[in-house]
């Protein structure tokens, strides 16, 4: 198979390429790029179940720390003040999970945009792919009109003027021929005219899915984002609601990292197969869509010099005529006009109408050369299994990071929790009311007050009851 232009499988693909794969039943499934077959779509939903299995193994981990803590925590004596032992390494703990956190989102940034990159790197391709199809088939439908225009008008005008001289009147006849003989030939230039599958609606059905996914991984980000950073404030501001609000919305957002995790990795494993070796799947599905025949695709997407033209031999069938008419209509204007002056407006429709010709022609055989397309189907390639490829394993260190760092919160928050202070009597609302805070003792007399033998502190008694 030749080698798209600028485009060789990397190193991330070879090695997510050579990972094993397995069925549900275990059994080993080629790495062929085969989505269409059971065993390979188990293969990779097998892949993903690999997220769930961690997230499971997670969250009992969390449970059995949690339980541990709560029920193995050995009773503080009355009256002790001192926090509790490895509290404040939990709080750093907490912090520092959360600050891997926040970096990690700043990889999952970037690994959305590369994804986007490459996705909207394919749809670019496909778009100008489709305006060289559509240029062929608009050059090859004008150009055929022009000519059956030409021969339906001019040249049946032609043939009446000559019609008092045979053998000019055959000449006009030849010409007629071969006008015939090149819009026939041009005819089967426009090989996608009819084609059911359009580079378009394909190009719009990926920008559409990929708007969504960016989207989706967005609010992602900034979810993970916002719990990180409220977390942290919940730990500074040491205030429980918020704390206990956050360790909710850690457990959420831990079971979506995971999740994320395992479509990734489900869709880097399968891009990998698809980047490995992507021509003969091309082939194949273009083929079977299209109907088109394989030299022809092989043609477009291989490029090199063991595939010739399969269009060749109409160009060049189509560039005599063309020839052949432009003398035969040279040898008229030579010998009609000097005879028969009104041959002279016919004749010069018919060379602006073969000039136009042959300017389409030139524009045909250029596009229809194989460097346009296949230098569009390289770029697709590049987009899809260099940028994409790399912006899903940045996505799954983000999963990755994000889930190992909101496991490690959710089993310190509770460590942290025990040194937040107690709220006092007035916090709890149990104060006076209103809007003095000013203590008013009452009397204390009756209370071992005055001290006997005191003056200095019955005066100082005296001076605190007159206030």
């Amino acid at each position: 198979m030749g080698a798209s232009p600028g485009y060789r499988p990397s190193a991330w693909v070879h090695l997510l390429h050579q990972l094993p794969r397995a069925d549900f039943q275990l059994r080993p499934v080629p790495s062929g790029f085969a989505p269409r077959e059971q065993e390979y779509q188990q293969a990779l939903l097998l892949v993903a179940a690999l997220a769930g299995l961690g997230l499971g193994l997670s969250l009992i981990f969390i449970a059995v720390y949690l339980i541990r803590f709560c029920c193995c925590r050995s009773p503080e004596p009355p009256g002790a003040k001192s926090p509790p032992s490895g509290g404040g390494c939990a709080t750093w703990s907490c912090i520092a999970a959360l600050l891997v956190g926040c970096a990690g989102i700043g990889i999952g940034f970037y690994g959305n945009s590369e994804t986007s990159d490459g996705v909207s790197q394919l749809s670019s391709a496909l778009l100008h792919a489709n305006h060289t199809l559509s240029t062929i088939d608009h050059l090859v439908w004008e150009t055929v009109e022009r000519l059956g225009e030409a021969v339906r008008t001019e040249m049946t005008t032609l043939e009446e003027v000559l019609a008092q001289r045979m053998e000019l009147v055959a000449a006009a006849r030849g010409a007629r021929r071969q006008a015939e003989a090149v819009a026939q030939q041009l005819q089967g230039l426009a090989f996608w005219h009819g084609v059911p599958v359009s580079p378009l609606q394909v190009a719009e059905d990926v920008s559409f899915v990929e708007e969504y996914r960016w989207l989706a991984y967005v609010l992602l980000l900034l979810l993970v984002l916002l719990v990180c950073l409220f977390t942290l404030l919940g730990l500074a501001k040491q205030s429980k609601w918020l704390v206990v609000v956050m360790t909710a919305m850690s457990l959420l957002v831990l079971v979506l990292s995971w999740g994320s995790m395992g479509l990734e990795a489900a869709t880097a494993v399968g891009l990998s197969d698809f980047c490995s070796n992507p021509d003969t799947y091309i082939l194949n599905v273009t083929q079977e869509e299209t109907g088109l025949g394989s030299d022809i695709l092989s043609y477009y997407f291989l490029c090199n010099q063991e595939v010739s033209n399969p269009f060749q031999q109409r160009l060049t069938l189509s560039q005599r005529a063309l020839a052949n008419i432009h003398s035969q209509l040279q040898g008229l204007e030579r010998e009609a006009i000097p005879q028969f002056p009104a041959a002279q407006k016919p004749l010069l429709s018919l060379e602006e109408t073969l000039n136009m010709t042959e300017g389409n022609f030139h524009q045909l055989v250029a596009l229809l050369h194989c460097r346009s397309l296949h230098k569009d189907y390289g770029t697709a390639l590049r987009g899809l299994c260099e940028d994409a490829l790399e912006g899903l394993l940045f996505l799954m260190l983000f999963s990755l990071l994000a889930a190992g760092a909101l496991a490690t919160t959710l089993c310190s928050l509770p460590r942290a929790w025990v040194l937040f202070p107690p709220r006092s009597a007035w916090e709890r609302g149990q104060g006076p009311r209103g809007g003095d805070r000013r203590q008013h003792p009452g009397p204390l007399v009756g209370r071992g007050w005055p001290p006997d033998g005191s003056p200095s502190c019955f005066s100082a008694a005296l001076h605190i009851t007159c206030q």
